[in-house]
């Protein structure tokens, strides 16, 4: 059975940083892209970023220069590396990917930017 499992969340200081994983099982997730999302409070799920199977990645502009997705083929996982954290950055970060069977999503994790 095809699971990603998100983990890496938590409540961070403005300016501060955090890393999100994503492990992939029933999947070799190098051959898939593979999206980070989130939903803020009374907000529509939105990309955070994306890397496709052949490694090229997308960004949301609010988000440039200062998240950055990767992926270890060697540990089936994505990660989501974030600097520079904003208040708005707060939202549940869902891991997401795109198999030929359709979109498969993690259970989500919390990332709160508070001083």
């Amino acid at each position: 059975q095809v699971q990603v499992v998100e983990s890496g969340g938590g409540l961070v200081q403005p300016g501060g940083s955090l890393r999100l994983s994503c492990a992939a099982s029933g999947m070799l997730s190098r051959f898939y892209a593979m999206g980070w999302y989130r939903q803020a409070p009374g907000k529509q799920r939105e990309l955070v970023a994306r890397i496709s199977s052949g490694g090229v990645t997308n960004y949301a502009d609010s988000v440039k220069g200062r998240f950055t997705i990767s992926r270890d083929n060697a540990e089936n996982t994505v990660y989501l590396q974030m600097n520079s954290l904003k208040p708005e950055d707060t939202a549940v970060y869902y891991c997401n990917a795109n198999l030929p069977s359709g979109s498969k999503w993690g259970q989500g994790t919390q990332v709160t930017v508070s001083s």
